[in-house]
């Protein structure tokens, strides 16, 4: 059996390792168009921000290295210019010559990835305009960054490439301004998340320009000029575009193969496209969402690398399944975590389920233990069943072991009493006896079963100027004076009993603190006492950082009904 392999990077390297340990007589031919095969892409910004300072450690394999332990013809240089599903032939141009070939195959693999979005615009050719996406692509950044001393530069797009290169640009001393069309950076993420990013971004003195879409570039003697929506100019030394990435499929629709909606190949469980004895894998293929069962495209390098290992297993006559991706991510940004899994709310709303989500404020360990700090979680659930459909965190250390649980529910299909049933690991330097990941269950769980209703801050202004309910404020008055919503009547939650009188029962009252933990002390005691209430889900401290833009605040969250002064 003979099997070509269309790009040796990440499914398509795991598929030709796994492929000769699964057949040591199988002729393996592996093309690939770049000088690089099995290279690290989530690796390549931090070689160019000094992360990472020995160039050999971006490739796990080198093409010599692979021939030697896998047996495998690797031929880099080569690009698959056409392919003929009805000879079974794949034609091939040396990118050094230009000369061409045909290449036979009994059994094809394509894995030609992604490629990023370089929109048409005016100047956008300019040798100070960078993508990211090859090995290449890195060294030619780092050689004009360490040629070129630039001491700014423009980040177009907040996306992970987006952000990661703002960091590492920042590391090497670069003062980065990131543009970003739409109105947060992070899509997987709501906004109401992305907007403590936000604020932790520009605390770090990053410049953010949301909303903001960029029309065209304009090169000087010295400097590029990047213009905006609106003719604002922006002057720096260099641009990344970092806009995302799209299938690169142009090879497979030009063989007849079937494309999705996002134009990426769709294949099966087995990843076999529509043309017989041809597989596809990685960031060109359309797959099924775990959480909604819907064609989706995920451009990841899990799912890319088990896709890889399922379709050698097929293609050497096992029976392996891929059984979808629910999009699990995780990005670090300076010393924040922003990591995502399963359905945002966007994403709830468009598959048509009934959710509701919440926010809870966790310390990353024991308060009492030294160094602990805020990790925000924003839940969503399916009402009535109350089955978690995706999760998101913002925060420091543990989040991504957080993350990584909460996957683990999504793709279990857990609901909110699993979650605060999980028997997770404990010790004060590491956690709280409470996990923030069964707090979550505990609130969802309470919603639930009706012993809290709640409201989230998207509603505080119709609240707010609602002259037949009552906004409540239960904080201290420490915490009133430094801010509060206008038009709150404000009874610190150790005085509420005690003034009662001063509340109309015939109103609605709606209650916040500063996390939602005290606030849901004082929905407890006034439905005992005959009350309507609403808990404000994720506190005064979310909807300042929504609605007020207000400064990060790392601080884990207080315990329920100690005071700050």
């Amino acid at each position: 059996m003979k099997v070509v392999i269309i790009g040796g990077v990440a499914g398509g390297a795991t598929a030709a390792a796994r492929l000769r340990r699964l057949d040591e007589q199988a002729e393996i031919v592996m093309l690939e168009r770049s000088g690089y095969v099995s290279y690290a892409n989530c690796g390549l910004p931090y070689y160019v921000g000094g992360v990472i300072t020995d160039q050999e450690e971006l490739t796990l394999q080198t093409p010599e290295s692979f021939r030697r332990r896998f047996a495998v013809d690797v031929r880099v240089r080569h690009e698959a210019t056409a392919i003929d599903p009805t000879r079974k032939t794949v034609t091939v141009r040396r990118l050094e010559d230009g000369s061409e070939y045909e290449e036979a195959y009994d059994k094809l693999l394509l894995s030609p990835g992604a490629r990023p979005l370089r929109p048409a615009l005016p100047g956008v050719e300019s040798a100070r305009v960078f993508t990211l996406r090859t090995v290449e692509d890195t060294l030619r950044l780092h050689t004009f960054i360490q040629s070129s001393a630039p001491r700014s530069a423009v980040v177009v797009g907040g996306g992970f490439i987006g952000l990661e290169m703002m960091e590492n640009l920042t590391h090497q001393g670069i003062q980065v301004t990131v543009v970003e069309k739409q109105r947060q950076v992070m899509a997987p993420i709501d906004y109401d998340m992305a907007c403590g990013v936000h604020a932790y971004l520009r605390d770090k003195g990053v410049a953010l320009r949301l909303d903001a879409a960029v029309e065209g570039f304009e090169e000087t003697d010295s400097s590029l000029s990047v213009r905006l929506e609106g003719g604002e100019r922006l002057e720096t030394d260099m641009v990344v575009l970092a806009l995302g990435v799209v299938p690169d499929t142009g090879l497979a629709k030009e063989a007849g193969l079937t494309l999705g909606g996002r134009g990426a190949i769709v294949v099966n469980d087995r990843m076999e496209t529509s043309a017989p004895d041809i597989y596809a894998v990685g960031d060109a293929v359309q797959i099924t969402h775990a959480v909604t069962g819907d064609p989706a495209w995920v451009p990841l390098a899990g799912p890319a690398n088990k896709q890889g290992r399922i379709a050698a297993d097929n293609i050497s006559g096992r029976d392996s399944r891929f059984d979808g991706s629910q999009g699990t991510s995780i990005l670090r940004v300076f010393d924040m975590t922003v990591a995502a899994t399963g359905l945002n709310e966007r994403a709830a709303e468009a598959a048509g389920y009934r959710f509701d989500k919440v926010v809870t404020f966790s310390p990353s360990h024991a308060t009492y233990y030294p160094g602990a700090s805020n990790m925000t979680i924003k839940t969503v659930f399916e009402r009535g069943s109350g089955r978690i459909l995706g999760a998101q965190i913002v925060g420091f250390e543990g989040a991504d072991k957080r993350i990584d649980v909460l996957a683990a529910a999504v793709r279990g299909q857990m609901g909110a009493a699993d979650l605060a049933e999980l028997e997770l690991a404990y010790a004060p330097p590491f956690s709280s006896a409470k996990d923030p990941v069964n707090m979550a269950g505990f609130v969802i769980g309470n919603l639930l079963d009706g012993t809290v209703q709640q409201f989230h801050w998207k509603d505080v202004p119709g609240v707010q100027h609602n002259p037949e309910v009552t906004l409540l404020d239960t904080r201290t008055p420490g915490e009133y004076r430094r801010g509060h919503i206008e038009g709150a009547v404000h009874i610190p939650l150790d005085e509420l009993r005690a003034r009662l009188e001063e509340l109309d029962k015939g109103k609605p009252v709606y209650v916040h603190c500063q996390s939602g933990l005290r606030s849901y002390i004082a929905c407890r005691i006034l439905t005992g006492h005959g009350f309507t209430c609403y808990n404000l889900s994720g506190g005064y401290r979310l909807y300042e950082q929504v609605m007020r833009e207000a400064a990060f605040d790392s601080r884990p969250a207080h315990p329920c009904g100690v005071p700050l002064t």
